[in-house]
């Protein structure tokens, strides 16, 4: 079941000039970096408050996120929500006549795997589902 918004994902060109324009913004002490090379790209997290802001950047041209920076620009990506059974989500959803980018779940930021909803049935909005493997529900 969908619990929570895990995170805003954020679409940047350069993640160490995007860093310091947020740690100006957000006084930012300490980002999360890690290279998720499933996705081909790399992400800064931090926290302002209880939400989590993903900074996300190519790195390679062929991947989603360059193509969303080749046609849209910077700005936010996409809206994660917490699932405590993101299998059994994505099927539920997929019933119900979302399109989905993932039908089986891959590999995200954070030890998390992680399923996209279309954008063309969510009202333009790419959303994503997000479970940490260590809470996996075996389905």
């Amino acid at each position: 079941m969908i619990q929570s918004i895990n995170h805003i994902g954020i679409a940047v060109r350069n993640i160490e000039e995007s860093k310091e324009l947020y740690r100006k913004i957000f006084n930012v002490e300490h980002f999360h970096e890690e290279i998720v090379e499933e996705q081909k790209v790399i992400v800064a997290s931090f926290k302002v408050g209880d939400v989590m802001m993903e900074l996300t950047a190519p790195t390679d041209e062929q991947s989603p996120i360059a193509n969303f920076l080749a046609k849209r620009g910077e700005g936010i990506h996409h809206i994660a929500f917490a699932t405590d059974s993101i299998h059994s989500d994505l099927g539920t959803l997929e019933e119900r006549g979302i399109q989905l980018i993932h039908k089986v779940p891959t590999h995200g930021a954070h030890d998390m795997l992680i399923g996209f909803l279309h954008p063309k049935s969510t009202g333009g909005v790419l959303m994503e589902l997000c479970q940490h493997n260590s809470e996996l529900i075996r389905e």
